[in-house]
């Protein structure tokens, strides 16, 4: 493969049954993964290990914000950790260690009834690389 000087424009994805939208930088999630059958959303991989997740839910328990990250807070599976939480009025933030990759996860509670989320993790020792993405990233992330 040529390696080229071009930056590539990022890439927005659409979710066709939520209305989820996220835009990231297709030159480093390169590898779609194959849709779920219920269409809630999709993920990339990149070639270093990182992954990204776009997606959306049914607001089924009626979830807020802050309950989404206090019940996030007192979990205790093993190998998860958070280090950075914040919620607002309709969106909440977490950040932390799961399984040993640092997570950055970004959730809207529409009016719609629909939580949509943006995930993204990656290997500490990439930090410096992905920190910078996280924020735009996560930013990118609305509803229809």
């Amino acid at each position: 493969m040529a390696a080229t000087s071009a930056v590539a424009a990022p890439f927005t994805y659409v979710n066709d049954r939520f209305g989820t939208v996220c835009t990231f930088p297709d030159d480093v999630f390169t590898d779609r993964q194959p849709e779920p059958d219920n269409g809630d959303g999709q993920q990339w991989l990149s070639a270093d290990g990182a992954s990204l997740i776009c997606s959306g839910i049914l607001n089924v328990d009626d979830d807020t914000p802050k309950g989404f990250v206090a019940a996030e807070k007192a979990s205790k599976e093993p190998g998860y950790k958070i280090t950075y939480s914040k919620a607002g009025k309709d969106w909440a933030v977490l950040s932390g260690l799961r399984d040993g990759k640092i997570f950055y996860e970004r959730r809207l509670f529409g009016k719609d009834g629909i939580i949509r989320t943006v995930w993204v993790d990656y290997p500490p020792a990439l930090k410096s690389k992905y920190d910078p993405l996280v924020g735009a990233i996560a930013g990118s992330l609305k509803g229809p």
